[in-house]
């Protein structure tokens, strides 16, 4: 990856309206692993939509919040061609995770979408 160029989570992937989110908390089915918690429920779309909720609990520092956001959104983008179609997903984090590098964060997300069966290998 060259420096400056930054590749993000396609906008069709993403989860960003209050009421799915809400509706994922409510009806999905929970996975937790290490400093992660991924809630799962099925769309009746083609594709697999995420979010990231990163509280304060975890860094009073948006800098830090915002940088564990953009580490799971890359995992997860590098990922999605493996993963099942046709579901809504967040991805909470939990204290803890902010000190963990990025290869510690990959090693617990494929763990994690391995528990929850949504990745195909």
């Amino acid at each position: 990856m060259e420096a400056g160029y930054l590749v993000m989570l396609p906008k069709v992937n993403r989860l960003n309206k209050k009421t799915e989110i809400e509706r994922v908390f409510k009806e999905g089915e929970k996975f937790k692993e290490d400093f992660l918690f991924l809630k799962i429920a099925k769309n009746n779309l083609n594709r697999t939509r995420f979010a990231f909720i990163v509280s304060q609990k975890v860094s009073k520092k948006a800098a830090v919040r915002n940088k564990i956001k953009r580490r799971l959104r890359e995992l997860v983008r590098l990922k999605l061609k493996k993963l099942k179609k046709g579901l809504d997903a967040l991805l909470i984090v939990y204290p803890g995770l902010e000190i963990k590098d990025f290869w510690e964060i990959e090693g617990t997300i494929n763990r994690l979408f391995l528990k929850a069966k949504i990745i195909n290998e």
